[in-house]
């Protein structure tokens, strides 16, 4: 899906976890790449595997319950999957960072924040006299003073909380990011001068970005390229602008739909009808048949292939509307 030159490649992984004795099926054959300093976002709602995916490529999948039981991760040509242990602790945190979702958990409430970003950096052969300067460096880097590093998670507000972890996460200018909903927790405002922070240091290093969120208008400021992701898998790929004026797949569009428009005068919005499927016991054929408004017998009988409808544009679904758009292309 992606002509230059691909940093990271994903290709047709599955992870499923156990559970009460049930399998749940939450990565189910995702396939994309990532090219050096390229965004690639990862849409879905909550449980649609997006986290699964990022965790399965820093290899730090809880283990039990999740089994990666097949597909390839390459980064910079290398197999991660064939890395010992050892060999995957000098990637992560070095050439792969993540931010995770929650900086409450993220960061340990017992270590000054500066002690744990230094940690990160003497862990990947900082001493401690240079590790100290790049703490302050870092810290002021993301609008921080650096005289804060002495201080507790705790004295530290929210927004200022998810800088010091994206801070840390960028301590060691890692080639890519990961990414997990780095401003859900976040006020509107905060999240815009975040999300504009992020931007500005990914830009600043060249640094690859995986971003994973269930917010359009976060893809729209951020990302190159999308993935919509839907019962673990892919159901539409495209450029960023591409897919926005042209949602071909009937999730994407209702994801839209429910997004209020400033330019449209409307009561109410237009939520996708019914419930996320269980994971444990995913339907036949599309999985979001049950919920699609244009699922016909042929959609619930088998599965349905990624294709490209459009010219770098793919999508997961039977739609003759699809098979229009392909030929008129």
């Amino acid at each position: 899906m992606n002509e230059k030159e691909n940093l990271l490649s994903v290709d047709n992984i599955e992870v499923v976890y156990t559970s009460g004795g049930d399998i749940v099926h939450a990565v189910n054959g995702v396939s994309f790449t990532i090219a050096r300093g390229e965004t690639l976002g990862l849409v879905g709602e909550t449980g649609a595997g997006k986290t699964t995916i990022a965790r399965s490529i820093l290899r730090i999948l809880p283990d039990p319950p999740a089994i990666f039981k097949g597909g390839k991760i390459t980064f910079e040509g290398t197999d991660i999957m064939g890395l010992s242990e050892q060999e995957m602790r000098k990637v992560r945190g070095d050439k792969i960072a993540m931010i995770f979702q929650d900086p409450m958990t993220a960061l340990n409430p017992l270590m000054t924040v500066g002690d744990q970003i230094l940690e990160v950096l003497m862990l990947h052969g900082y001493d401690k006299v240079k590790g100290q300067r790049r703490v302050v460096e870092m810290l002021e880097m993301v609008g921080i003073p650096g005289e804060r590093a002495a201080e507790y998670p705790h004295q530290f507000s929210g927004g200022m909380k998810q800088r010091v972890v994206i801070a840390m996460a960028l301590a060691c200018d890692p080639v890519l990011l990961l990414a997990d909903e780095p401003t859900t927790a976040l006020d509107v405002t905060i999240q815009a001068q975040v999300l504009e922070m992020i931007s500005d240091l990914k830009e600043k290093f060249n640094t690859a970005m995986l971003l994973i969120t269930h917010d359009l208008g976060v893809v729209a400021q951020t990302c190159d390229n999308v993935a919509v992701i839907y019962a673990g898998q892919i159901v539409e790929y495209a450029e960023k602008v591409e897919l926005f004026d042209h949602p071909l797949h009937p999730y994407t569009n209702g994801l839209f739909g429910s997004l209020p428009s400033m330019n449209e005068d409307s009561d109410r919005l237009k939520p996708i009808n019914g419930m996320p499927p269980d994971p444990a016991n995913l339907p036949q054929g599309c999985a979001f048949s049950p919920r699609c408004p244009h699922a016909t017998d042929a959609c619930r009988k088998g599965a349905v292939p990624l294709t490209e409808a459009r010219p770098g544009h793919f999508c997961r679904c039977l739609d003759p509307e699809l098979k229009k758009e392909d030929e008129a292309s």
